[in-house]
């Protein structure tokens, strides 16, 4: 399976602009640039697409960790955040954090912990990913 995406951008760094779109046309030409990147612009930016990527793709492994456990969730809720830092001459995302709260009957809370890790672990994104991740999770009763 292959899925697209695909930028375009014209113009210098700071003053420049860019649109970004999928596959399935879900984002379509939405626009991105310096100020929201590295200011507080209008706008996405890659940091916060693969915050979304990272956030969504762990709470469908979580989801299929607790399901395969017999204990599928009420309800999963990530918040990923992204560290984008300045590294040496240029930037890097160094680290991304989840935060997840599952409402899941029926499991306790050391077996929700053991799946949870797991589920980052094998998380796809999670793999891709050459930064740090950390996690809270929480199980809602």
């Amino acid at each position: 399976m292959k899925k697209h995406a695909s930028a375009v951008w014209t113009g210098s760094l700071k003053d420049g602009k860019g649109t970004i779109s999928t596959e399935t046309r879900v984002l379509a030409d939405a626009p991105y640039g310096f100020k929201s990147r590295f200011e507080d612009g209008p706008g996405t930016n890659p940091e916060e697409l693969i915050g979304a990527a990272h956030a969504g793709c762990f709470s469908m492994a979580l989801s299929a960790q607790l399901s395969g456990a017999g204990t599928p969730p009420e309800r999963i809720e990530t918040k990923a955040e992204i560290t984008f830092d300045k590294v040496g001459d240029g930037f890097a995302i160094t680290a991304s954090h989840l935060t997840v709260s599952a409402k899941v009957p029926g499991l306790d809370a050391a077996t929700f912990q053991d799946l949870a890790t797991k589920a980052k672990e094998g998380c796809p994104v999670s793999k891709v990913l050459n930064a740090k991740i950390t996690m809270d999770a929480t199980l809602v009763s």
